[in-house]
């Protein structure tokens, strides 16, 4: 488990705004704006009224008392919306070969821009061998256990997709990973209600030999608990 540093705080959501913000209402009453870490729409993870976990930092020059980790989407179901979490518990998991369809590498190297290329890939794996391997958060919940990527527009997404295709097409192994953050979500499919293009791209990259895989990360207050892999339905 990638535990949080320090201990959450309960709340109730008053507000998501400006994409960065949501004011918030803790256990003990206080009223806080605090930063929202995710620039998605958020679809169904910024209801007003919703049971919500604030990590809480005091910090020199920092503007806002804390960010937000986590919302109940239902029932007992929790999704981490801090979407730079993804990264974090994939380079550990990774780390530690629990990420099955990519262990046995020697090296595990953040934040990698390939000779020529013109994006920065999440993760290059080495040893024997490579793989460049790119993770999306989801956090989209439609029903029925099924999740959807992504909840906006993703011209960002798109232009991965197609250069993830181009190293495949080349021959290196490329692998695209959806690190899906909601306890309630059992298997993945591209969002193509809300970003067709990148639906089409996501196929097409697939066809082209980029490996597109999906791992369940399961939310607690506590932290985030890497679970196992979840179907993909392209």
């Amino acid at each position: 488990m990638l535990p949080f540093a320090p201990l959450l705080q309960g709340g109730t959501l008053l507000k998501r705004y400006k994409r960065f913000l949501a004011d918030v209402r803790l256990d003990d009453g206080r009223e806080l704006t605090v930063h929202c870490p995710n620039t998605g729409s958020m679809k169904g993870c910024a209801e007003p009224g919703s049971r919500v976990w604030i990590r809480l930092e005091q910090k020199a020059g920092r503007k806002l008392p804390g960010s937000w980790e986590l919302v109940e989407t239902g029932p007992g179901g929790l999704a981490c919306i801090h979407s730079a979490r993804a990264n974090s518990v994939i380079a550990a998991a990774l780390a530690l070969d629990l990420i099955t369809p990519l262990a046995g590498y020697a090296t595990v190297r953040p934040e990698v821009r390939l000779p020529g290329g013109a994006s920065r890939f999440d993760f290059m794996l080495s040893g024997p061998g490579e793989c460049v391997v790119e993770v999306k958060s989801v956090t989209m919940a439609v029903g029925e256990g099924l999740g959807a990527f992504p909840d906006a527009v993703s011209l960002r997404g798109q232009k991965h997709l197609r250069e993830l295709t181009d190293l495949a097409a080349s021959g290196r192994r490329a692998c695209l990973l959806f690190c899906v953050m909601h306890a309630g979500i059992e298997r993945v499919r591209p969002a193509d209600e809300i970003d067709p293009e990148y639906g089409r791209l996501l196929r097409h990259a697939a066809a082209q030999g980029v490996e597109i895989i999906a791992w369940s990360v399961i939310p607690t207050p506590e932290g985030l608990a890497v679970a196992g892999q979840l179907p993909v339905e392209l």
